[in-house]
């Protein structure tokens, strides 16, 4: 039978080579289907499948020339046309004379593999984890860290293929263990094996290190200005300590105002000055306490707390190089607690940024801005309380309401819902990070 296509199913555009070039293959076509197809002329030594945007491409390679020539001679005269799984295949001469590299490096097992830690928070995985990791399956020699487009990747060295290899397999697709990665979100590991034989690994640091070499010197970014070793029990370089936060506040689904920033860090001590900022599509706040001590407090009690129920207004805190910040004027996303009258001293903010109408009867609990109206009729809840630091791993919160004005079966700690028409609808239990 004639084949339907108006498709010529051969072409002799190349010269001929002992390389096939085949077309209009069945999705995920098999090495062993190729095989069978180049089996009637003659010895298929090597195939190279799925090749192309859609997959649908292939190479075999024969033993000799005259049996690739064979194969073309034959169905460019035959009314019957090449087919696999019911489906026409294109032939013609490939401009290779061989398939060299038909397995990538990633295929071809080595001493070196190439590890990709994928989550959310993957370059927060230490080398120190990797290392424990790892070194379940043999001894590590070297492990280096980077970040690439694929995300956050480690290259973990071992004695030899056998040793890489039996991590390789254990460990691909599987999550770091949760007790090595406490404090993180769920990590797992991707592994291919790498080109690499031997790493160079130059200085020991939070992001390098050669465990064959213990003499080998230490990165001059890991050690601080008093000559001390920089790096923390797991591997990270220290944070220096000051007396000014950098706080970053993530999934902001509610507006976050000076007043609020205050009201939380004061919790902790006296706040001196406030300056608010927008920053890589976010807000970023510095916030100055009168000392270094203060300031740690605050710092480790509000890390990866939430300012409102709900898991919204995430705080990322982090020390910041300033040690006094410079504010000039006093308005709704800068502030000096300092200056005993504040109305001596106020505008507002730049780029037409106006301060907030209050809204409700009377003023609010805590005397901080209020926020207005959502389109949709939704009111934005109160910021919790409870910031002051506790024993317990979360914090208690309460949102800034006098019981009496809480909706019917509302308990303390419970943010109140409401729907589209305004009507409340069911409280939502309080928010406690993990």
């Amino acid at each position: 039978m004639a084949s339907v296509s108006s498709q010529p199913q051969f072409r002799y555009t190349q010269p001929p080579s002992k390389v096939l070039h085949l077309r209009n293959l069945p999705w995920e076509c098999t090495e062993e289907e190729l095989i069978e197809l180049g089996k009637p002329f003659g010895k298929v030594v090597n195939t190279k499948c799925n090749v192309g945007a859609n997959r649908n491409q292939a190479f075999i390679e024969f033993a000799e020339l005259n049996q690739a020539i064979g194969m073309i001679s034959y169905y460019a005269s035959s009314s019957e046309p090449a087919q696999v799984r019911g489906k026409t295949v294109y032939l013609q001469y490939s401009n290779r004379q061989e398939i060299v590299n038909n397995k990538t490096t990633a295929d071809v097992a080595g001493n070196v593999l190439l590890v990709t830690i994928e989550g959310t928070d993957a370059r927060l995985v230490s080398i120190d984890v990797l290392h424990l990791v790892f070194s379940a399956f043999g001894f590590v020699h070297k492990i280096t860290t980077f970040e690439k487009t694929a995300g956050f990747q480690a290259l973990v060295q071992f004695s030899d293929s056998e040793t890489a290899t039996s991590a390789k397999d254990a460990l691909d697709g599987r999550s770091i263990p949760r007790y090595l990665i406490p404090d993180l979100g769920p990590c797992s590991l991707k592994i291919t094996y790498s080109a690499h034989t031997d790493l160079s690994v130059k200085f020991q640091s939070h992001r390098s290190r050669d465990y064959t070499n213990p003499l080998l010197p230490v990165a001059p970014s890991a050690i601080d200005s008093t000559g001390q070793l920089n790096l923390g029990v797991d591997g990270k370089k220290l944070e220096p300590e000051s007396n000014v936060l950098l706080a970053s506040i993530e999934n902001m689904q509610y507006a976050v105002t000076l007043d609020v920033l205050h009201m939380v860090f004061s919790a902790f001590g006296t706040v001196l000055k406030i300056a608010m900022f927008d920053k890589n599509g976010g807000v970023q706040a510095l916030i100055q306490y009168p000392d270094v001590q203060t300031a740690v407090v605050a710092k480790e009690a509000l890390e990866g707390h939430c300012i409102y129920d709900g898991g919204f207004c995430k705080l990322h805190i982090s020390y910041s190089r300033h040690t006094d910040l410079s504010i000039k004027v006093n308005n709704d996303r800068s502030r000096d607690y300092t200056i005993t009258n504040p109305l001596l001293n106020t505008q507002p903010a730049v780029l037409g940024q106006q301060q907030v109408p209050m809204m409700g009867h009377g003023p609010h609990q805590y005397g901080g801005a209020q926020y207005p109206p959502t389109p949709d009729g939704m009111t934005v809840p109160q910021p919790s309380a409870g910031w002051a630091p506790a024993a317990s791993g979360h914090m208690n919160t309460h949102p800034y309401m006098h019981p009496a004005t809480m909706a019917p079966g509302m308990a303390p700690g419970m943010m109140q819902l409401h729907g589209q028409s305004g009507i409340p609808g069911r409280p939502m239990p309080p928010y406690h990070p993990q």
